[in-house]
């Protein structure tokens, strides 16, 4: 505990909470926090952009917990920051793109970011998508270079791209995620693949009309969660998506009914042992507060956030390490309107 702030121990898995709105400071028009990760208690940041107007992008936003209270910091460019992850060593990685559509790699070091070099910055046909980083200073970044790599690995200031995947895909991964056993997964509407340290294995991919996915938890190889989206064929202007909850065995994919099915499920996290944890969502019938799945050991179960008096949309999720926490971030509106805000919740 710090400045008043406590977390409790870890508690039992498919244990109920309360959720609570935490006061984000105020930003620009047409605020949203996309990530957030968190290094413990009194450390974490989410990332995000302000300013957007319809698909122009104005400025990256950062914010950092101490503790007490978030607080804003200068990521230092124009464009967005769309994810964060938090290293055992206290600093974050965020990765974007700035106005120019170069790809930008920050390091973090509390409220501090200085730009890091890598293979391929600036050139043609190099995008960065997703981080998440490993013990002893080791990073992931999925994206994709110009000869077709779609993982780029980074330790002690070294970074290298490692060999592209033996299926080709026209569309970047936008998502990756480590497993407790080390495995790198990078994931997207056209690819679902494992990186064991050695060589790839290729999963089928999950498929969908108009789908998207914001979140993979592989409790084991045999056995794996995904959430996301999708808006099918055709329908009217302002349609809404359906919720996709997908669990798969490593050769294939099954649907899951969630607890609602309209809306979208924006991220997963599963416990300290990998096993599966909560879900967050935007619930399209119900936008005054947020719609959390919880694991109860047998199947996901609703949990529901604060009523707010604006819709609330939560983009990401991100557990507390050293505590039974979580933090959750997004924005007041859907889309990002010009009077929408950072909204957090934990």
């Amino acid at each position: 505990m710090r400045g008043g702030t406590a977390w409790a121990a870890p508690g039992l898995l498919g244990e109920a909470r309360e959720w609570q709105a935490v006061a984000a400071p105020e930003a620009g028009p047409a605020a949203q926090l996309l990530d957030v990760a968190a290094a413990g208690p009194d450390l974490a940041w989410a990332v995000g952009e302000e300013g957007r107007s319809g698909s122009v992008r104005e400025t990256a936003l950062a914010l950092v917990w101490d503790g007490t209270a978030w607080q804003r910091t200068d990521p230092g460019f124009g464009g967005y920051l769309g994810s964060v992850a938090a290293a055992s060593d206290g600093r974050a990685w965020a990765v974007g793109t700035d106005t120019s559509g170069t790809a930008r790699l920050l390091a973090g070091d509390g409220p501090t970011w200085r730009e890091a070099d890598f293979p391929g910055r600036g050139a043609p046909g190099t995008s960065l998508a997703a981080v998440t980083t490993g013990p002893r200073g080791h990073v992931w970044v999925s994206g994709r270079n110009s000869d077709g790599s779609v993982l780029l690995h980074g330790h002690r200031g070294k970074w290298t791209w490692l060999e592209a995947p033996p299926a080709a895909t026209t569309i970047p991964p936008y998502g990756i995620h480590r497993a407790p056993c080390g495995d790198v997964w990078v994931y997207g509407s056209e690819l679902v693949a494992r990186w064991d340290g050695a060589a790839w294995t290729m999963l089928p991919a999950p498929g969908g009309i108009r789908a998207g996915f914001t979140g993979l938890l592989p409790v084991a190889r045999d056995d794996i969660w995904m959430t996301g989206y999708e808006y099918g064929i055709g329908g009217p202007p302002g349609k809404p998506p359906a919720v996709r909850l997908l669990h798969g065995d490593g050769t294939g994919w099954e649907y899951v009914t969630a607890p609602f099915g309209v809306g979208v499920l924006t991220g997963i996290v599963g416990d300290a042992q990998g096993r599966p944890d909560r879900i967050s969502g935007w619930d399209f019938w119900d936008q005054t507060r947020a719609h959390y799945l919880r694991w109860d050991g047998t199947a996901w179960v609703s949990e529901r956030g604060p009523v707010a008096t604006t819709p609330v949309v939560i983009n990401a999720l991100a557990t507390v390490p050293g505590s039974d926490g979580y933090w959750a971030v997004g924005t007041t509106s859907p889309p990002p309107s010009p009077t929408a805000q950072p909204r957090i919740e934990r």
